[in-house]
């Protein structure tokens, strides 16, 4: 990519890009090929999740005793008032961790015979710096813009359409500098190599590095041989009859819109209160405002009452597994939660009957028994070359609130005020829901909820996540 200034209609700034460059690991790494776990291995998750992380400008003289030290690839020690550029800071971190975290520096493939595999050759990162001709503040920190606004702030890299014999680079970084002094952090990475709480546990380590430490914390763990299942001796039979699900009229759709809605704090307190007032039990955030939005959507894309309709909360492994997986361990380490229902008790039933069977999902999927029968059942379709299909009227939701990616990643510039996914091609996009943190300068708390729909439901879907404001109405759980 050669230097040049990029204007994108309808966008309010110019952004300059420079050449992109591949940063290798500071020093020698193991050259190998690693295989993959099953989890790993599944298709739906061969994909690059993007997601932009916001930090606003740093006055070096605020900064811990108005000194603060860095330490450079070459072992050398400088003041950070030297290297108050951000993209000299994160491409020098980001060169120290590949040391630890050498697979991301090296290229993934699926072969011939099926099966994922990572060529560790030290290809290195794409890394791109960039400059806006505006300040930070004038994009709401990004917190709310259109996917249009936030798309020039990461980058595939090879296009998507470029064919790649060697294969792709697990992991893309892109810094862009804006005119008040903040800047964003663009990251890619490869789903098949790391799930929520491994990318980030690789991004705390990088920032880490950035502010002084010789080394990461916590250290990477590969070892996805644990996660690899047995194969049942029975063949795989799929429980869910495909002609029994609900349709919708609006799928599959011509075009799409993506949704971020603020749900703040006080207006999860009162759906819990009409919830306890309906049926006398207490509910999680994750247990009522996920029934909330299950049953939204449904009635969004005009679900067919009579079929039945699937919702799959991600639960993670980790905690949970005997044996336990190692610390450090980074790799994909989840499973679903999953309830099964007859549209109508969602659309029509007490919102709070919807709540008490995610809550027992929940409860059931806690357990070391349910991973692992869930890892040997996926092994199972792997090995019959069945693939994983998610139907219109499945819900998939994942909670993003609990990985530590706002305030905790510093980079000296204090924690990123912001966070956001950029929606991914995983599920049709329809099929997925994510769940993340305010932005920190958001007083009003709570959380956001990342939804994508055809652009004929959407409105609909906002006038149910509008009618939440009024739960004093006895329509609003109705």
């Amino acid at each position: 990519m050669a230097n040049g200034k990029i204007k994108t209609n309808n966008l309010p700034f110019l952004l300059e890009k420079k050449e992109v460059v591949l940063v290798k690991p500071a020093k020698p790494t193991p050259s190998e090929v690693l295989s993959f776990s099953t989890i790993d291995n599944d298709p739906n998750l061969e994909i690059i999740c993007q997601s932009i992380y916001v930090y606003r400008a740093k006055s070096f003289s605020s900064i811990k005793g108005g000194h603060h030290d860095l330490v450079s690839s070459n072992g050398k020690t400088h003041d950070l008032e030297l290297f108050s550029d951000p993209v000299t800071v994160i491409s020098d971190a980001l060169s120290r961790v590949l040391v630890y975290y050498y697979p991301l520096a090296g290229k993934l493939k699926r072969d011939s015979d099926g099966e994922l595999r990572l060529n560790c050759n030290s290809s290195g990162v794409p890394f791109l710096s960039a400059s806006a001709n505006c300040e930070l503040s004038s994009l709401d920190y990004l917190d709310g813009v259109a996917v249009e606004v936030a798309k020039p702030f990461v980058f595939d890299w090879p296009a998507e359409d470029d064919d790649d014999d060697d294969g792709r680079h697990p992991l893309i970084l892109q810094v862009t500098k804006f005119s008040c002094g903040g800047f964003t952090v663009g990251m890619g990475l490869s789903h098949s190599v790391c799930d929520g709480p491994g990318a980030a546990q690789f991004y705390r380590a990088m920032a880490e590095l950035a502010t002084g430490k010789t080394e990461p914390s916590v250290k990477p763990v590969w070892e996805r041989e644990r996660l690899v299942g047995k194969p049942t001796k029975t063949p795989f039979q799929n429980h869910i009859d495909k002609s029994s699900l609900a349709t919708s009229p609006h799928l599959p759709f011509t075009e799409i819109e993506h949704g971020c809605f603020n749900v703040n704090s006080e207006t999860i307190k009162r759906l819990k209160t009409s919830l306890m007032k309906e049926c006398g039990d207490e509910f999680t955030t994750i247990e009522a405002l996920s029934a909330y939005v299950w049953r939204s959507r449904f009635r969004a894309l005009q679900f067919n009452s009579d079929g039945k309709t699937v919702f799959s909360l991600t639960v993670g492994s980790r905690g949970r597994l005997d044996p336990p997986l190692p610390d450090g361990y980074y790799g994909n380490a989840f499973t679903g939660a999953f309830v099964t229902i007859m549209g109508k008790d969602l659309n029509e039933g007490p919102l709070s009957r919807v709540c008490k069977l995610i809550k027992e999902s929940k409860k059931i999927a806690c357990s070391s028994d349910y991973h692992w029968n869930s890892i040997n059942m996926f092994e199972t379709m792997r090995r019959e070359n069945i693939k994983l299909e998610m139907y219109d009227a499945t819900l998939v939701l994942t909670d993003w609130r609990q990985l530590g990616l706002v305030e905790e990643v510093d980079f000296g510039w204090k924690g990123p005020v912001n966070m956001i996914p950029v929606p991914w091609r995983m599920f049709g996009y329809v099929g997925l829901c994510i769940f993340i943190s305010p932005s920190t300068l958001d007083p009003k708390g709570g959380l956001r909820v990342l939804l994508s729909f055809p652009a004929t439901a959407m409105a609909k879907f906002k006038e149910e996540m509008d009618a939440l404001l009024n739960l004093g109405d006895d329509k609003a759980l109705a």
